[in-house]
């Protein structure tokens, strides 16, 4: 059986002894003293990415650096903030970024493929297959997929914003028996290192809660757009794909091995949950940002908790924020607690002057659902 073949059937897992492992790569790890692209670190992924290879594993790779090799080369300096110079400069260094892997790679008897990939094709059917197959063939032809978000033209309402959650979604995207977040630290930690002598490694994880993420603080070096923050929010999000999760240190030798053969302080090790969640609903509970929040009352989160229920202008309380029909919100019950995300079908005014009205007292011919049962994850 191929590797594609086994990929489309459901991934590595009914592949033999192999396994298929997306390792992501933030911008600190790649990137040099001078801002351009370490050359010494993307080689030593490389090498690990052929030992993986060689011992009959498939490998993804998301590769963040590509703004930062642009700047670089463009002179350098404070990192610009606005969206369409982020842009201009991604398209200068991102085939600089895929200069360094094709070289270090093809040195080891390895090909590269790039794929640039953008939100919405995790959230369209259509091009989610587009993209699994894609990859699947890539896979099967013995290359090595190096993904990217697709910053040149990527509109910045419906951006990932951090290559962590782009990992995640190509995780469930190909099936992955592990996700691996390579990062500037050992892991996450009971307190910020940097900060605290005190913090300890945390070394496993059964499950993600409130408490955790508060521990994960805020955004990490001025190079990238991720921290510990949005590493913990992407093994959340491959958690509930399935997929287990490892962050770790992207200097410590051998560490993809490490990863695989589960070794002691490899890193933090997320486990799977046993429910995958469909892809366009991992895209809308973790991927999109909220536009503000339906309060529905005890009876609608019941129906939508217990029920796979839409939910209707009937069990709405009140709605906060400005928001369009198709922008993401957050539902919370009576008590003011979040426990489900969902893509809206009017907009905020609409949902507003319709709250607690039954179906029958609606226009007729509009869509009477608040958010379809389709667009609705329960978080809880």
């Amino acid at each position: 059986m191929s590797q594609a073949a086994s990929f489309s059937a459901g991934g590595a897992r009914g592949a033999g002894a192999g396994r298929t492992i997306v390792v992501k790569i933030g911008s600190s790890s790649v990137t040099g003293a001078g801002g351009g692209v370490d050359v010494s670190a993307v080689a030593k992924l490389s090498g690990e990415v052929a030992v993986l290879r060689e011992a009959g594993h498939t490998v993804v790779l998301v590769t963040s650096g590509a703004i930062a090799a642009g700047w670089a080369a463009l002179g350098g300096g404070p990192r610009p903030a606005d969206p369409a110079t982020l842009q201009a400069v991604s398209a200068v260094g991102q085939h600089r970024l895929m200069r360094v892997y094709d070289d270090a790679l093809a040195g080891l008897g390895l090909t590269v493929g790039q794929v640039l990939l953008a939100p919405l094709d995790f959230a369209y059917r259509q091009q989610y297959l587009h993209a699994r197959q894609t990859l699947a063939r890539l896979i099967d032809l013995g290359v090595v997929p190096v993904v990217n978000e697709n910053d040149v033209t990527s509109d910045d309402e419906i951006r990932f914003g951090d290559n962590d959650r782009l990992a995640a979604l190509v995780a469930h995207l190909v099936a992955a028996d592990l996700l691996v977040l390579l990062t500037d630290t050992a892991g996450l930690h009971t307190a910020d290192p940097r900060v605290s002598p005190e913090a300890s490694l945390i070394e496993e994880v059964a499950e993600i809660d409130h408490a955790l993420e508060c521990v994960a603080g805020g955004a990490g070096s001025d190079v990238g757009s991720g921290g510990m923050a949005s590493k913990l929010a992407a093994a959340k999000m491959a958690s509930w794909s399935g997929v287990e999760t490892l962050i770790a240190d992207a200097a410590l030798p051998g560490v993809l091995v490490s990863a695989v053969t589960r070794a002691p302080g490899s890193g933090t090790r997320f486990r799977a949950r046993q429910r995958r969640l469909p892809a366009r609903k991992l895209w809308i509970a973790f991927a999109v940002a909220p536009a503000g929040t339906v309060i529905v009352d005890e009876g609608a989160r019941r129906a939508l908790v217990d029920g796979d229920a839409s939910l209707l202008p009937a069990g709405v309380l009140s709605v906060a924020g400005t928001f369009d029909a198709d922008q993401a919100v957050e539902i919370a019950g009576p008590d003011g607690v979040v426990f489900a995300k969902g893509l809206v079908r009017h907009p905020a005014e609409r949902i507003r002057s319709w709250s607690g009205r039954r179906t029958r007292e609606l226009p007729q011919g509009a869509a009477h659902e608040v958010v379809h049962r389709d667009d609705l994850v329960v978080l809880t």
